[in-house]
């Protein structure tokens, strides 16, 4: 998704290490104005955030937008639970994979596109802890070979 007009505001990174992020999809968020400004100066966390289906409709939960630095009284709650935008079609086919198959929804970045913020919603199964002590030493034979094929490139 890195085309002209996208500005990637946070990503969650701690979803990647504790899921595995099966797919991914793109909903709008209902935010006020307080809210809006806060994102555009990159005041947001997603670490502990996830979403939720209730009565047909998306909710995210646990997300962290601190309160404008300008706002007044009429601020906003910073970890109050805020509704997502998606199709009905794709709200019924998430139903069905997060009941059916114990999947979870966990929001991995946030961005704006053309001036509206946008939530990128990740289809997850949980990791266990072999399946992230894999990940990890795979991680370090990677950077391992490179280290090793870089310092023969170099002659030492």
């Amino acid at each position: 998704m890195a085309s002209e007009g996208i500005k990637v505001i946070s990503e969650n990174k701690k979803a990647y290490h504790d899921y595995f992020v099966e797919e991914k999809l793109e909903a709008g968020i209902i935010l006020t104005g307080t809210e809006i400004k806060s994102i555009r100066n990159s005041r947001v966390n997603l670490k502990d955030s996830y979403a939720r289906i209730d009565n047909g409709e998306v909710w995210l939960y646990q997300m962290h937008i601190s309160p404008y630095e300008q706002g007044n009284r009429y601020n906003h709650d910073p970890l109050r639970k805020r509704k997502l935008l998606l199709n009905h079609s794709e709200i019924i086919k998430l139903v069905g994979k997060i009941q059916l198959q114990g999947l979870t929804l966990i929001p991995t970045r946030i961005y704006l596109r053309k001036g509206m913020a946008k939530i990128e919603l990740g289809v997850c199964k949980g990791k266990k802890n072999y399946d992230k002590r894999d990940a990890i030493a795979e991680r370090d034979a990677k950077r391992d070979i490179e280290r090793t094929l870089r310092d023969r490139q170099k002659g030492f």
